[in-house]
C-alpha cells in the first residue's frame, strides 16, 4: 500500500509546502503595493527585460516575462500531470475518473454561468472565465494545515478535480482568450509540436532534444497571438511516459554492478578505482533508463514550480493598490461576480455534478469520504488564486477591471478557503471515532505506460 501512495504523497506534500509559500508571497505583494514603496513596486515589475538580437529580440516588461515564460513551465508541469493521471492516474479508468470529471465541469460551468449573469450585456463579461479556475497549490496548502481531519482520499479527489480544472483552463484559454492569430508562426509552432510527437515515437528519450524543439515552439506561439503557454501543455504531452527497462531488469542490473563495485573495496578508504567509477556511471545509466522521461521532468521541476515560478507569479501579480478607489473596486460588477461565482458557484456546481453522478451510477464515493467532507472540498475549490488572476490578465489586461477581478479573486480565495476549512473541521468531529482513514483510489504508482 505505501509503495502505491508514496508518489502522491510526494506530490501532496510539495504542492501543499508551495500553497504555504504562494499565500506568503500574496500577502508580501498586497503591503509592498500599498506601502510608501509601492512605485518600486510598479517599476521593478514594469522593467523592460530584452533577450535576443535584431528579427530574434524579444522585449518585454519583467511582469510578462513572467506571466507568459515562467508560467509556460507552470503549464508544462500541468501538462505533465495531466498526462501522467490520464495514463496512470486517477483519470486512467473511467469509473474512476467519472467523479473527478463531472465535479470539475460543474465547477466550472456554473461560475462561469453565475458571472455571465452578473455582467450580461456589458464589456465585463470576457472575465466569464476567471472563475473557472482552481488553484491546487493553494487549497492542498488548506488541507495541508487540517492534517488529519482530512483523509487520503479527499486530498486525492481535489488533486484529481483540480488537474481537470486546469485541463478546463487550458482549453478556454487557447479558444476564448487568444489575440489575432499569426497563422504562420501558429503553425510552425504546432508543425515543433508535431516534430517532438514524432520523436518520441522514434523512442528518442533525451530531455535536451525535448528542451530546445519545446522552446522554439514556445517563441513562435509567443508571436502567434495563442497565448505562450499554450505551448507548455503541448510541448507536456509529447514526453515520453515509456521507460527502457523494467523494474526485474534494473534491480539484476543493480545486484551486479554492486557487486563489481564491492570487489574493488580495499580495507582502507580510498578513491574509488577504475572498475569501480565504470560501473557507478553505469548503474547511473541504469536508473535513468527504469525512470521514464516524464518522471523526471515532473519530479525535477515540481519544487521549482512550486517554490519560485508560482511565488514570483504571485508577488508579481497580486499587489492591489487599494487607494481611496478600493470600495469602487470591491462593489464592481466584475468582482462581485467573481465573488458570486468563486464562493457559491464552485461549491454549488461541484456538489451538483459529483452528486447526480454518484446517484446514476458513474461514479462512486472514495471509501471513507462523507458528503459532507466533499462539500468542504467543493468550497475549497472556489480557491481561485494563480489561475483565476492568469486569465484576469488575458481578459482585462492592466487597468480597473484588472484590479477589480483581483480584489475579488483575492476575497473570494480566503472566504471558500476559511469556509472549507470550517466544513472540514466540523466533518472531522461528526466522524466516527474509530475511522480508519481508507483510500481505495489511491494513484497508481508512476510506472510506465504507453506514450
Amino acid at each position: 500500500m505505501q509503495t502505491l501512495i508514496q508518489p502522491f504523497q510526494s506530490f501532496f506534500k510539495t504542492e501543499a509546502a508551495g500553497g504555504v509559500l504562494l499565500m506568503a508571497a500574496a500577502v508580501v505583494a498586497l503591503i509592498w503595493a500599498n506601502s510608501p514603496a509601492a512605485g518600486a513596486y510598479a517599476d521593478l515589475w514594469g522593467t523592460y527585460v530584452t533577450v535576443g538580437a535584431g528579427s530574434f529580440e524579444i522585449s518585454k516588461p519583467l511582469i510578462l516575462w513572467v506571466n507568459d515564460g515562467l508560467m509556460a513551465i507552470f503549464f508544462f508541469v500541468v501538462g505533465l500531470e495531466i498526462k501522467r493521471e490520464v495514463l496512470a492516474g486517477e483519470l486512467s479508468e473511467p469509473r474512476k475518473a467519472a467523479l473527478a470529471i463531472a465535479a470539475a465541469l460543474g465547477g466550472m460551468a456554473v461560475p462561469a454561468l453565475l458571472y455571465t449573469a452578473v455582467n450580461l450585456g456589458d464589456a465585463r463579461v470576457d472575465g466569464w472565465g476567471i472563475p473557472m479556475a482552481t488553484d491546487i497549490a493553494f487549497a492542498l496548502g488548506v488541507l495541508a494545515l487540517l492534517g488529519s481531519r482530512a483523509p487520503l482520499a479527499l486530498k486525492v479527489f481535489l488533486t484529481a478535480v483540480a488537474i481537470v480544472d486546469d485541463l478546463g483552463a487550458v482549453v478556454v484559454i487557447a479558444l476564448f482568450y487568444t489575440a489575432e492569430l499569426n497563422l504562420a508562426a501558429l503553425g510552425g509552432s504546432l508543425a515543433l509540436v508535431a516534430v517532438l510527437a514524432v520523436v518520441n515515437r522514434l523512442g528518442i528519450q533525451r530531455p535536451a532534444v525535448y528542451g530546445l524543439i519545446g522552446l522554439a515552439a514556445w517563441v513562435l506561439m509567443l508571436k502567434s497571438g495563442v497565448h505562450a503557454t499554450i505551448a507548455g501543455v503541448l510541448v507536456a504531452l509529447t514526453i515520453p511516459a515509456t521507460r527502457k527497462i523494467d523494474e526485474q531488469e534494473f534491480a539484476d542490473r543493480a545486484d551486479g554492478l554492486l557487486a563489481r563495485f564491492r570487489e574493488g573495496i580495499a580495507g582502507s578508504p580510498t578513491d574509488p578505482t577504475p572498475d569501480q567509477m565504470a560501473a557507478l556511471h553505469t548503474l547511473e545509466e541504469a536508473v535513468e533508463h527504469v525512470e521514464t522521461p516524464l518522471q523526471r521532468l515532473e519530479h525535477g521541476l515540481h519544487g521549482f514550480v512550486a517554490f519560485f515560478v508560482m511565488p514570483v507569479f504571485a508577488l508579481a501579480n497580486a499587489g492591489v493598490a487599494f487607494g481611496a478607489d478600493a470600495a469602487a473596486l470591491v462593489t464592481d460588477a466584475v468582482a462581485l461576480g467573481v465573488m458570486l461565482g468563486l464562493v457559491v458557484g464552485k461549491p454549488l456546481g461541484v456538489m451538483l455534478l459529483a452528486f447526480l453522478a454518484v446517484k446514476t451510477g458513474l461514479a462512486a464515493l472514495p471509501s471513507g469520504v462523507t458528503w459532507r467532507q466533499v462539500l468542504g472540498v467543493s468550497f475549497l475549490t472556489g480557491i481561485g488564486f494563480t489561475m483565476s488572476i492568469f486569465i484576469a490578465n488575458l481578459a482585462f489586461g492592466a487597468g480597473p477591471l484588472l484590479d477589480s477581478a483581483k480584489m475579488g479573486i483575492l476575497g473570494a480565495s480566503v472566504v471558500s478557503g476559511v469556509l472549507g476549512a470550517v466544513v472540514l473541521i466540523g466533518a472531522s468531529r461528526r466522524a466516527a471515532p474509530a475511522r480508519v482513514e481508507a483510500a481505495p483510489v489511491e494513484p497508481a504508482p508512476r510506472s510506465e505506460v504507453p506514450a
